[in-house]
């Protein structure tokens, strides 16, 4: 991953999903946004940005591009995407929601075979703290430090953030991994990406209902992850058999078990494991600060 401040990123669509106070806030961080692709528009200022038809332009322009936001409607992201990765861009991010999952399947074949890392759909990207933004986080609730975040969620991801900071206890990186139906990148690559951060001492992993995600990382934590990581699972009170619009679950697949997908199974997966599980947001500080050497 290139996630520095050197890193050049561009921007895939102007839409409902990105506003120029999100890309202003980018810049003002510091991330090195150095054009806007949206075809049709080329040649022209967007949210001061110079504008491109073609991802392929920008390259020529200004070199190789290390990350992509994708912020186009949900049936262009596949070819957005496809796009970006002709262009060898590796990282990318789309904070479009509502992908079709047969795109996604594509997509993620794709991605594979060229080694590139996808985030999203339906998240707000990555923040190192201090360094770079990518995406539409609120920069404001984070600050620089030791603890990295890994979330389905989005606004969740935010409020874990902010009280970590008014504890004292600042992050390494913070990334949500999309809560469509079929993400990009999982909860256990990026469980591996932080375990191996020599800027990561402790993991924060956000889940909640829907799918078996955060079994699965609850399992991979207690076979291979060296790290303290500390765990909350919103939706405790989500009534049985109900789901998460957003989540895109597929938890009503035949032959899973009754209780498969909701946060009662994953918060007892992470117990197994004894990876401690926040009741709520404030109370994951106190549980840090015990797990840190």
């Amino acid at each position: 991953m290139n996630l520095t401040p050197d890193s050049k990123v561009i921007i895939q669509g102007f839409g409902e999903f990105i506003s120029a106070s999100h890309i202003a806030q980018m810049k003002a961080y510091g991330t090195n946004l150095v054009a806007g692709v949206q075809p049709g528009s080329g040649g022209q200022q967007l949210d001061h940005l110079p504008v491109f038809d073609l991802v392929e332009e920008v390259v020529g322009q200004f070199g190789s591009i290390d990350t992509t936001i994708i912020c186009v409607h949900p049936y262009q992201v596949l070819d957005a995407a496809l796009e970006a990765i002709a262009s060898h861009i590796r990282q990318i991010i789309i904070i479009s929601a509502g992908v079709p999952p047969l795109d996604m399947v594509e997509l993620l074949r794709k991605a594979e075979a060229d080694e590139t890392l996808v985030v999203g759909p339906n998240s707000p990207g990555i923040i190192v703290p201090g360094k770079i933004l990518l995406g539409t986080q609120p920069s404001e609730f984070y600050t620089p430090g030791v603890v990295g975040i890994v979330s389905r969620s989005s606004t969740l991801t935010y409020e874990v953030a902010r009280e970590l900071t008014k504890a004292g206890l600042g992050q390494s990186i913070s990334v949500s991994i999309g809560s469509d139906a079929i993400v990009g990148s999982s909860f256990l690559q990026w469980l591996q990406i932080l375990d191996e951060d020599d800027s990561t001492e402790a993991i924060v992993l956000v889940g909640q209902p829907g799918g078996g995600s955060e079994e699965a990382a609850a399992r991979y934590i207690a076979e291979a992850i060296d790290k303290p990581v500390i765990a909350y699972i919103a939706g405790r009170q989500a009534p049985p058999g109900k789901t998460w619009r957003q989540t895109g679950t597929l938890a009503t697949v035949v032959g899973r078990p009754p209780n498969f997908g909701t946060a009662q199974s994953k918060i007892a997966a992470f117990e197994a494991a004894e990876v401690p599980v926040a009741e709520r947001p404030s109370l994951i500080p106190e549980l840090l600060k015990k797990a840190i050497p």
